[in-house]
């Protein structure tokens, strides 16, 4: 067991949004489901409680708590992409809230946000030649969704 684990409290939709995250990133299951042994102010005895999962080898728990609180933009998770197709695929996949898009930063069902963040980007904007990684910065500034290969040429002085 991890020393440290991510909880993230939902309003009875752990096990959903677990299940939903999952199957979307690989190396991720459910580790264990864990019901509730006996009433408690939200919840009556043999509801789900916890969700346990790994999302790409990352241990996280789903709390169903109730709707007291709510996720904001303070927390949000970063997912590291390989290429356009794996950016475009998650971003369709996760972004609920095509108004909350931006630079890559969408909001989910559940209110969570994420970051989808291609690593051809962070290559770029940690470039040595810093009006390279600028240019690549004001590029990406613009976009709701990131398209790598506009970020590409706007860092090499193109438009």
């Amino acid at each position: 067991m991890e020393k440290i684990s991510p909880c993230l409290w939902f309003d009875g939709q752990a096990e959903e949004a677990a299940r939903f995250y999952v199957s979307l990133v690989p190396n991720s299951r459910i580790d264990e489901v864990v019901r509730s042994p006996a009433d408690n102010p939200g919840m009556r005895a043999g509801n789900v409680l916890t969700v346990v999962f790994t999302l790409g080898g990352q241990r996280f728990v789903g709390l169903n708590g109730g709707p007291h609180f709510k996720f904001n933009e303070a927390v949000s998770f970063q997912i590291y992409c390989e290429d356009q197709a794996e950016v475009d695929r998650l971003t369709e996949a996760l972004s609920a809230h095509p108004e909350a898009e931006q630079c890559g930063w969408v909001k989910d069902r559940f209110g969570l946000s994420w970051q989808i963040v291609p690593r051809r980007l962070q290559e770029l904007l940690s470039s040595p030649d810093a009006a390279r990684a600028r240019r690549a910065m004001e590029a990406m500034l613009k976009m709701k969704r990131i398209d790598i290969s506009a970020i590409e040429r706007a860092a090499a002085g193109g438009a």
